[in-house]
This record gives structure tokens, sequence and C-alpha cells, in this order.
């Protein structure tokens, strides 16, 4: 059975460990919440701000007609997500669920839309989310997925369009414990998602992963699913592990041949936690698309290779190509 939020093929012999019954475990994995571990064990996925707000607008705008309680979303990864909510009058909340993430610090925020009879279809963001020159922090595929949602209930209640607000009551306040203020984002929390789900993390899947890694000839450790979908792609004769932010504690359990590959972001601020100091650049993938020839980039990747000697570090392009490889 295949995972279909990261297309991982689950091996056979991880079902067979599993607890619950076949049929609720093939439901829930193929409903993108329920993640299987190795060992059997099963953790959920939660979802994303985009999609919990999307979840929010598409309800305010059928609560025009009559009030709603639970709707159905299309996430980015193509799976319908059934999420409940409190509806009425062109006003919703959605309370956001991180599932088994145990360190989200926006697990249970409330997210509100507002939603009026309009020609067309538009969408602002109110207070609590956050703007970075000017431009509002909703990311652009959680943009389309809101987008798509207010759509449909237009198109369910039979109007032309709708003009929604979508803001965050906790956000300012929730902000102060994210990165935000760190790449130029002020006046509160961002609304984010690739894939609509929040992928789970707490210390027994660390204690999970590092038994992949540490019973494995050849891993390839990655921060992200970007890096894990074109890590198996590039390396199919490697175990391909994502440690997230944890790449030391992926390194330090490691037996056999490692390769560290994947997004830069992560990879260069474990390296160099300093490297953007005095560049004038506020992210490193700002300082990658301005200046990708960098020579502070090719001076982290030649500390980090004394630190970690042995490790072959393969930094990505978003698109899957290589921007570079310390062992080429």
């Amino acid at each position: 059975m295949k995972d279909p939020v990261n297309n991982f093929e689950i091996p056979p012999e991880w079902m067979r460990r599993a607890a619950i019954p076949k049929g609720e475990l093939e439901a829930g994995i193929a409903s993108g919440r329920l993640v299987l571990l190795s060992d059997g064990s099963v953790l959920r996925r939660g979802y994303t701000t985009g999609t919990t707000a999307a979840a929010a607008a598409k309800a305010a705008v059928l609560s025009l007609r009559r009030p709603v309680d639970c709707v159905t979303i299309s996430t980015p990864s193509g799976i319908n997500a059934v999420l409940g909510v409190r509806a009425s009058d062109g006003r919703a909340s959605a309370t956001k669920d991180s599932g088994d993430h145990g360190f989200d610090v926006t697990n249970g925020i409330e997210i509100v839309a507002e939603a009026r009879e309009s020609d067309t279809i538009s969408i602002r963001a109110g207070t609590g989310i956050g703007v970075k020159k000017g431009v509002s922090a909703i990311n652009p595929v959680p943009m389309g997925q809101i987008r798509a949602s207010i759509a449909d209930a237009v198109r369910k209640i039979g109007i032309s369009g709708a003009d929604v607000v979508i803001s965050v009551p906790k956000g300012i306040e929730i902000a102060d414990q994210t990165l935000n203020s760190r790449v130029g984002i002020v006046g509160g929390i961002s609304i984010l998602g690739t894939t609509g789900f929040v992928e789970p993390w707490n210390e027994h899947l660390l204690e999970t992963k590092q038994e992949l890694i540490q019973g494995s000839d050849r891993v390839v450790l990655t921060t992200g699913r970007i890096g894990m979908r074109y890590s198996n792609m590039l390396f199919p004769d490697h175990t391909v592990v994502m440690v997230g932010n944890r790449i030391s504690e992926g390194i330090a359990v490691a037996k056999g041949e490692v390769v560290l590959c994947g997004l830069p972001g992560l990879i260069l601020k474990w390296a160099n936690p300093d490297i953007l100091k005095g560049v004038g650049f506020l992210t490193i993938k700002e300082m990658i698309e301005e200046d990708p020839a960098n020579i502070r980039i090719n001076n982290t990747l030649e500390n980090a290779k004394k630190n970690v000697p042995g490790v072959r570090i393969v930094l990505l392009n978003p698109d899957g190509s290589t921007l570079r490889d310390t062992d080429p």
C-alpha cells in the first residue's frame, strides 16, 4: 500500500505489525491521516493552516444560506479532508488540529473567515495574518486551496462570487513563537501548507527513525518532503529517512554510508547558524535566488565536511536539480 501524501510504498511487514484492524488502518492511510511506522505503531497527521483556513472560508460562504458544522476540502495532495467548523450568517471558524506533532505552536488555534456575497471571488487577510513588504503571508499553494474551496461553495449555493476575509484572532500572540520575525514577516502567523497535512513528530517517531538509520548500510538523511521525493529518485539503493532539523541526531546514530540531501535552508543553517550574518539577506532562500554562487555556501559546506567527515552533502533546488554536491 502507498501513503498518498508522500507516495511512500509501505512495506507489507509494517502493515502486519500494526495492532489496529487492517480495514481501519488502510482507510486511515488512504485518508492521509494515519502514518504507519516500521514497528507497526501509528501516528496521526494534522491539517495545515492552509487547510484549516480553506475550511473556514468555504464554511463562511455556505453559511450565507444555512448554518454549517462540517465541510469537505480538497487538499494540495489531491486527498479530500473533512473538517468540523462552526458557521452561520457568513461567519465561520475552524480549529487547527496538528495531529501527533508535539511541537506545533499553531495547534488548536482558531482561524476565522467572514464572507459576503459579491460579483467575483476575492480573498483578504485580516488581523493575525502576517505581512512581509506589504504582502500578506498566505503562501501561493494554500491561497489556491482557499480560492478553490470558496469557488466550490459559491457554486453550491448559486451565487456569482464572495468576498472573504480570513483572520487569526491569536495570530499576533502566536507569531512570537515562530520564526516569522526573522524572515521579515510581521503582525501575525503565516498561512502555509504544500500538501495540506502536518507530518507527525514526537519522540517515539524520532526513536523509530533512529532505529531505521542504524539498521541501514546506506542511508540518505533528508530534511523535508521535497528532499524525500528527490532523494528516493537520486539514491534508489539507499534508505531515505526524513529527519527534519534533527540532522545531528541522525548523523550520530548512522553506522554506514551517509548522504545528507535536501533543500538548502535547514542544512546550511545546521552547518553554520550564522551563515546569514552580515550578508544582507533575510533568508537562505533569498540569498540563493539572488546569489547562487555565494562563496559563503561553499565555505559552509567545506567546514561541514570537516566536522562530519565521510558524510556526503547534496543541496537541491526546488525542482530537484543539484545546487551543490560535496562528492559529485
